[in-house]
């Protein structure tokens, strides 16, 4: 029997909605962001070498693996089938629950995003907006109700969501990418590099950097096929949109940073949103093509937040069906046919966790924390992900295999830097104390809910 044929019977209920144009932009919705270039964008020069070496080691074996698993085993759930077949149920459950926690996380920084590039969007007058925690709470509580209102709907809807969202962001890149060629025409600055060549310094914080770099920006490929029971051919199509839209991100990273160093140079760096800082400066304060230039990055980062939310929203849904957690989570939509439950418990969990991770904190601060607290959990995942050809029970083909250490060992790496800081916080050893918490804690908690699951 093949891994294929492990396909549920409870995926007959879900509606196939996204074809091969809609996982090409959604896998460049859910991997690129507007903060990465500006977290690249601090090792000055050198990030070109970093972004080389993140992607040779993280960025081709993810693709690669990503492609040969879900042709393997195209399955609703993507990674949780996949673990679950190579280690077990057990094994599988607590990768997806690290998976799941990710991407709560995830959507919540993302979220937290909003506040500082409608700031930038709206001019100097507004500037308030990202360090007011009560207009931080009120705009992201208007986002998550909206993103949650078209996750019941569906990806008959959603999915025009994410398209847009995937559009404006890939309009905001070449707006950003173009801003230097502008400059030069009109003398405002005199000299462009978009690919500086420098030798990258090795040290914790360049270590941590890049570490953020390989969980933080150039993942995702495996998160689509979390939805490949609602993807049209999925065992080809998931596949395809990871080899189309791989080289046009690796674009937009590298350009991207060097734009942003061309403007915003040894000044610091805004690393929640580095690109409307960029925009502002190259088109000045009064400028009326930079606010439609950031409301781009805004619209991206709802619909991101929303394609992330539809995925998470999926997984307790995949282990309701293995009755690891309450059936409850299953229960779908009459009309539009979407885990319901599941839908509005999410709502309320990222609602939640912003609000802790702004208690006690600076907003950069507390940026910083829910992206690392995100990229801890999905390096836990990657290590898994890459081991499933290394050590799983499917037997791997041998070309496979070094593909999979390389992209293991820079996960190990990412997860082992990734509680140093890079923006200035309160303390250093709360901030790192914090992370490895709710690391620690979030696992103990999975490992609960599955004892639980078991025994139900």
């Amino acid at each position: 029997m093949t891994p294929t044929s492990a396909i549920r019977p409870e995926e007959a209920g879900l509606h196939k909605e996204l074809g091969l144009r809609d996982l090409v932009l959604a896998q460049v919705l859910c991997v690129v962001g507007s903060s990465w270039v500006g977290v690249a964008a601090k090792l000055g020069r050198a990030h070109v070498a970093f972004w080389l070496a993140a992607m040779l080691l993280f960025y081709v074996p993810l693709a690669v693996v990503v492609i040969y698993l879900n042709r393997l085993m195209p399955l609703e759930g993507g990674l949780y089938q996949w673990a679950k077949a190579a280690f077990g149920e057990m094994a599988g459950f607590l990768i997806a629950w690290n998976l799941w926690v990710y991407a709560i996380i995830a959507t919540a920084s993302i979220l937290f995003v909003i506040p500082t590039d409608a700031g930038y969007m709206l001019g100097p007058s507004a500037a308030w907006l990202a360090s007011s925690k009560l207009a931080t709470m009120s705009i992201t509580c208007a986002v998550i109700a909206g993103i949650t209102l078209v996750a019941i709907h569906g990806l008959d809807i959603g999915k025009w969501l994410h398209n847009i969202g995937s559009v404006m962001v890939l309009l905001a890149y070449v707006i950003l990418i173009g801003l230097p060629l502008w400059a030069l025409a009109r003398g405002s600055i005199h000299r462009y590099e978009p690919i500086p060549l420098e030798l990258p310094r090795l040290n914790m914080f360049t270590l941590a950097v890049f570490g953020q770099m390989t969980i933080g920006a150039l993942s995702g490929f495996e998160y689509i096929a979390i939805l490949a029971g609602e993807s049209r051919n999925a065992a080809r199509t998931v596949g395809q949109s990871v080899i189309i839209s791989a080289p046009i991100i690796a674009l937009m990273f590298i350009l991207g940073t060097s734009s942003v160093l061309t403007f915003i140079g040894n000044q610091p760096i805004n690393v929640i949103g580095p690109i409307p800082q960029a925009m502002r400066i190259a088109f000045g304060a009064v400028s009326l093509v930079a606010p439609g230039a950031i409301f781009l990055l805004v619209a991206r980062a709802i619909a991101s937040a929303s394609l992330l939310f539809t995925g998470l929203t999926r997984l307790p849904m995949t282990a309701g069906w293995d009755n690891l957690v309450p059936r409850w989570f299953t229960r779908l939509h009459p009309v539009h046919g979407t885990p319901v439950n599941s839908i509005l418990f999410m709502a309320a969990l990222v609602l939640g966790l912003i609000l802790l991770s702004m208690l006690g904190v600076r907003e950069q601060e507390s940026s910083q924390l829910l992206a690392i607290g995100s990229s801890v959990h999905y390096a836990v995942v990657y290590i898994a992900l890459f081991a499933i050809p290394l050590f799983g029970r499917m037997a791997a083909p041998p070309w496979l295999k070094p593909i999979a250490w390389a992209g293991l060992l820079s996960s190990a790496i990412s997860l082992f830097v990734a509680a140093y800081p890079i923006v200035d916080v309160v303390s250093k050893i709360l901030y790192t104390a914090k992370i490895a918490i709710a690391l620690i804690l979030a696992n103990l908690t999975g490992i609960l809910v599955y004892r639980l699951g078991s025994r139900r």
